[in-house]
Order: C-alpha cells, then structure tokens, then sequence
C-alpha cells in the first residue's frame, strides 16, 4: 500500500534511528518512505521483495527488516545468488549429503538450515535457476527443503527478504522466472529510489565519501566550488551511491587539496555522460537530444514574441502616420496659401524607425538559416543579457550549466 512522501523536517525518530545505526545517508523523501516501510513491515512475517537499479543500497533494507523484528536475535545471512556458480547454487543454499557429488568429501549444512529461526537475504535473486526457484517455493510454502543427495525432508523456520534490479514480471513473461514465486516472495514490495531522484541527497553523500577518504587515507580535503556542484547533481548516476562513491574517491585522491569544479568532475565521468536536470524531469535522463529540442523550443517562443511586437509597433506606426497626416490642412485653403507649412514631429524616434525596437537584436535582424545558428545566437543573446554570467544564463534557457558550457565552446563563444 503506497505511502505518503515524508518531508525531512518530519522524519520519525524510528526512521532517523535505523538510518543513524546502519549509516544510511540522505534526506530525500522517497528513502524515507522506502526505510518506513521496511519498518514497518519487520515486525509482521512476511516476505519481502527490495527493488531498486543496481548500487542504490538495497542490502541495507534486510537489516533493518531483521532489526526490528523478533529474529533479530537469530542469524541473518547475506546470499548473493549472482556470485554462485549454477552448479552449486543448490549445495550453498540447501546443504548436501557426502559424496552426493564430485568433492562432496563430507555433509554439509546450507543456509537455510544454518539460518533456521533468522532471516535470509537473497540479493540479485533473479539469478536463481529455474530448478532452485522450485526449491525455494517449496520452502517458502512449506518450510521443507532436501539436501542434494538426501531424501530425507527437513524443516527450517527462516523469513526470506529477496531483493533484485531486474524486472520481474517481464522475466516471468519471458520464462526466466516463476510466476508462482514472483507473487510468493513479493507478498510486500520496497521500491528503493535511484540517486538520480534523491536530490540534494547527492551532495550529502559527495561531501560524506569526500570527508572518509581523506580521513583514512589522511590526504588534504577537496571542496566543490558552485559549477562543480551542479556538475554532481545533473548527472543521471547511472551506477548509483556505488558509482557516486568511486568518483568522488577518485576526485579526492587525484584532486587533493583541491576546488573542484565542472570541468575538473568531467574528468572522472564518462565520455557519453548523461545529463539529467531533476528541476524539468523527475523520471527520466535528460539526453543530449533533450535538451537541444529544448533550446530549440524557446527559441521558437522568442521569435514568436518578437514577431508580435513587430506587428504592434507597426500598427502603431501606422496610426500615428494617419494622425500626423489628418492634422494637416488642405492644401487650397485660403489662409494658408501664403503661409510655409512646416510639419511637426510628433512620433518618437523609436516609434518611427521599427528597427531600433528593444528586442533580441541578433533574432531580428534576420532570419537564420539553420536551428544550429538559432541556437548559437539565442545562447549569445542570453550570455549578453546576463552580463556573461552563465549560471543565470542556463537557468534563463531552460538548460543545465553543463550543457551550456559545451554549447560555448562548440560555437567558440569563450573567445
């Protein structure tokens, strides 16, 4: 059942004390309310289903769902279904008997007899074979398992929290996984956010893994300077915390002692880096492509303002012209044949001459012939307006700094 988002000015003290104790980092709503959950949900027998993209922090929720619970006094075990090989995937998690197979020397006890009365967490466990998903189901049903090579039924009280980044029911369509276990082991599901969606959540963790790796590694911190801040937050982290971690303790190592700034953190992410502008999408990466179609979009817009007040002045032009020639006299009155008739300048200059109207000058003048060369004069429009200060200028056009960064310099207007 979906939760209202919590505020960080209003996070309970059971969610503030299992973040402090597992030392998990961020304000965002969206984590608060995956870590409410997960509390909430401990206390009652059920088992849960963690989803989130890879490096989010799912093995942090198993911990607290065990915590707070009444097992917490009993194992909890961490299988990382992904790491075993198929061929021993069953003997790791059920046990085997001696010389069930080759190098079976002796029995040996699984995790789920190992962790009878606990909790097992199985990460990544859409890596199971379909023969283990079987054995799974039938503990998850019944509690009874069979070592490999043993018929002998044995019991085993365990909670199963399985976590996964893959799309479950597109596996289940494709066969890859059980339909019965999906709807088993998701009997309560916890959707932990990407780092992406969490904000300044992004800073916080910048500026924790930053303050550790010079602590240990006893190097000068770094700091990050505006430019480089905005370089954090308008990346799409498509590897999460654990990406975010290994960039910035590379940044800390090589950086040392350093401001670091957009150009510097560009360094240390991929050539094809993915901009993502949390302000204009909360669900998706900002491409490259994006954002152009955005420049182009109000470029459009200012021309059409433009052209708008074009037709007013015009209009107004012509009304005045009108007055102005109304006011004459006809030419064959008598009083007037022996008087010079001087005409009087009524219309302001501005007024007269259209072309002086305060617009964007380098949009009026004339037509570009390419949207490359509207965009290049609606950047260079901007940056003058602004006086050169191109964080105001992006934020006017709708665009990260980053990306007007690039802009400036493919069009060479640094020069």
């Amino acid at each position: 059942m979906p939760q209202e988002l919590i505020s960080k000015n209003e996070i309970p003290a059971d969610v503030r004390q299992a973040k402090q104790r597992l030392g998990i980092v961020g304000n965002s709503p969206l984590l608060q309310v995956a870590v409410a959950r997960a509390i909430r949900v401990a206390p009652i027998d059920l088992s849960v289903l963690v989803i989130g993209e890879s490096g989010t922090g799912k093995e942090f929720f198993p911990q607290i769902i065990h915590s707070y619970s009444p097992r917490k006094h009993s194992k909890y075990i961490a299988v990382n279904c992904g790491a075993i090989p198929e061929g021993t995937i069953d003997s790791e998690l059920f046990g085997h008997e001696k010389g069930s197979f080759t190098g079976a020397v002796a029995s040996r006890k699984g995790y789920f007899e190992e962790a009878n009365g606990g909790t097992i967490f199985l990460d990544e466990v859409a890596e199971l074979p379909l023969t283990t998903q079987a054995r799974l189901l039938r503990v998850l049903e019944t509690g009874e398992f069979l070592k490999v090579g043993s018929s002998t039924v044995q019991k085993t009280n365990i909670r199963i929290v399985a976590a996964t980044n893959v799309d479950l029911l597109k596996a289940v369509s494709e066969g890859r996984f059980r339909e019965d276990l999906y709807y088993r082991l998701s009997t309560v599901q916890i959707n932990i956010p990407p780092l992406r969606e969490r904000g300044d959540d992004i800073m916080l963790l910048s500026r924790k893994f930053a303050s550790d790796f010079a602590e240990r590694y006893r190097t000068a911190p770094i700091t990050f300077s505006e430019s480089g801040r905005d370089a954090l937050s308008h990346y799409s982290w498509p590897g999460n915390v654990r990406q975010l971690k290994n960039v910035v303790e590379q940044i800390a190592l090589f950086e040392s002692g350093e401001t670091v700034d957009h150009e510097k953190v560009g360094q240390y992410l991929p050539a094809n880096a993915t901009v993502y502008t949390p302000a204009l999408s909360s669900s998706r990466s900002r491409t490259y492509e994006n954002e152009r179609e955005m420049i182009f979009n109000l470029i459009f817009r200012l021309q059409s303002q433009i052209d708008e007040l074009k037709n007013r002045l015009e209009e107004k032009h012509t009304k005045l012209v009108e007055a102005f020639v109304d006011m004459k006299e006809p030419a064959n009155s008598p009083a007037e044949d022996d008087r010079e008739t001087k005409p009087v300048d009524i219309m302001p200059t501005a007024l007269v001459d259209i072309s002086h109207a305060p617009a964007v000058p380098s949009l009026v003048a004339s037509e570009p012939h390419s949207l490359e060369e509207k965009e290049r004069q609606a950047i260079e429009a901007a940056l003058e307006r602004n006086n050169g200060r191109r964080k105001i200028a992006a934020k006017e056009l709708g665009i990260s700094e980053r990306t007007l960064y690039r802009k400036i310099k493919e069009y060479g207007l640094d020069q």
